[in-house]
């Protein structure tokens, strides 16, 4: 895609050292549709180059200084003239000057800071991206390179269970039971449904999976509630001792981490929601907040030392220290 207008002399191409060994994640735009992004995590090194080239080779372009950022941002969709930084490094390439003919310019921004993890949502997007600029008088000549970025976690394999009641005096008891309350990315939601007292007639029951997306503060909240996965557990009435077992998988969807007010701007939460309809169309429900969380992959040949270094943050010593031995191994070897 080209950024550049009809009359501009030169074109401007960023370049990533391990363009072709980094991995690729998908990741979905403003548009809805899902494209593919170099992927990195908190704390590696971004490098490359910036190649600038003359579109007409002899003719000398004057500039006041070429330079490279890399920038996180976070944009509001109802506040779009306002750009939040969060990330903002600079690297200056080449002074005010002149160029001749084209040229490469190498850059690199070391053990970069990337606190959080790359999103695009209803009403908020937040996005890392390289920007490299020849700056003119009257007009800059610029190229952008969007990055995707995943942040991991890592929580105990054991963590509480959720258990919860729903009642209706005297018409309906249920109790529900989810085997914990954090979950990642890929895991399964293991479950089980207790009918203790059926005195109305269900049709339907299922579980939803719901992500609240909030922006704004104070008065200028913005809620968004999206239904991710409807999960039917039963078609038919019931009986009282009836117990049925849940198994959802959610890699299968389309989620993201939960985020809790990211950089005082806005929060991503996921809820598991049992709803109940019963004849007359009428809806009984609960819901109750899950955490979920990114898994950091199994450390791969391919996955160099800077990425396990990296990634030595989030999934505890003993791991890392194997990863980082392995890794050194295979460096030296």
């Amino acid at each position: 895609m080209s950024f550049f207008s009809f009359g501009q002399s030169a074109e401007i191409d960023v370049i990533l050292n391990d363009a072709e060994t980094r991995k690729k994640a998908e990741h979905k735009t403003e548009d809805g549709k899902k494209d593919k992004y170099f992927l990195f995590y908190d704390g590696e090194t971004v490098s490359g180059k910036v190649n600038v080239t003359l579109k007409n080779p002899g003719k000398r372009l004057e500039h006041q200084g070429i330079k490279i950022e890399f920038v996180g941002q976070i944009e509001l969709y109802y506040d779009r003239g306002n750009h939040h930084e969060f990330v903002s490094l600079v690297k200056d390439l080449a002074r005010p000057g002149e160029i001749t003919q084209s040229q490469t310019f190498d850059f690199e921004f070391t053990h970069v800071e990337k606190p959080y993890e790359s999103y695009t949502g209803q009403n908020v997007k937040l996005r890392y991206f390289l920007r490299a600029t020849v700056i003119r008088r009257l007009n800059d000549i610029s190229k952008e390179l969007d990055i995707v970025v995943h942040t991991l976690s890592t929580y105990p394999e054991l963590n509480s269970s959720i258990k919860m009641e729903v009642g209706i005096e005297d018409c309906l008891h249920i109790e529900f039971e989810y085997n914990k309350s954090k979950y990642h990315l890929k895991d399964v939601i293991v479950g089980k449904i207790y009918f203790l007292l059926v005195r109305i007639k269900i049709k339907h029951m299922e579980i939803d999976i719901i992500k609240r997306e909030t922006t704004g503060t104070g008065p200028s909240v913005y809620h968004e509630n999206d239904t991710i996965a409807k999960y039917e557990i039963m078609d038919g009435a019931p009986v009282r001792g009836e117990s049925i077992p849940i198994r959802l998988f959610l890699a299968g969807y389309d989620l993201t981490p939960t985020m809790r007010d990211i950089n005082k701007k806005f929060s991503v939460r996921y809820y598991l929601n049992l709803v109940l309809i019963d004849e007359e169309e009428r809806r009984y429900f609960k819901q109750q907040e899950i955490t979920l969380w990114r898994k950091g992959d199994v450390v791969r040949k391919s996955m160099s030392h800077q990425a396990v270094v990296a990634s030595q943050r989030f999934e505890g010593s003993a791991a890392s220290e194997s990863a980082l031995e392995q890794a050194a191994k295979e460096e030296s070897g």
